[in-house]
């Protein structure tokens, strides 16, 4: 049975066994704070630059589709809120 099969197993019977109780698994070693903050640092640095940019005219083109939308959303909204209000003046009065 495998380290990982045999932690599930024996989380599935219910002993707990907190993390920093288990063993490391092979090939991987115990890393202090500072060590795993760096490597925090450097895979966030490494996946900003996979970050693809939108041109000027792709900005605009999105800034217009937002506008127009949620311009759309808000009149159909106003329309229902109105009917409501008059349906309602006229069932109560």
């Amino acid at each position: 049975m495998s380290d990982t099969a045999a932690a599930a197993a024996s989380d599935a019977e219910g002993s707990h066994v907190s993390r920093s109780e288990r063993a490391p698994r092979r090939g991987e070693e115990k890393r202090g704070l500072f060590a795993r903050i760096a490597l925090f640092v450097r895979q966030v640095v490494a996946e900003l630059k996979k970050v693809v940019r939108p041109t000027r005219q792709e900005l605009v083109t999105y800034t217009s589709v937002v506008l127009v939308f949620v311009t759309v959303v808000m009149l159909f909204v106003t329309v229902i809120d109105l009917g409501i209000g008059k349906l309602a003046f006229w069932v109560f009065g």
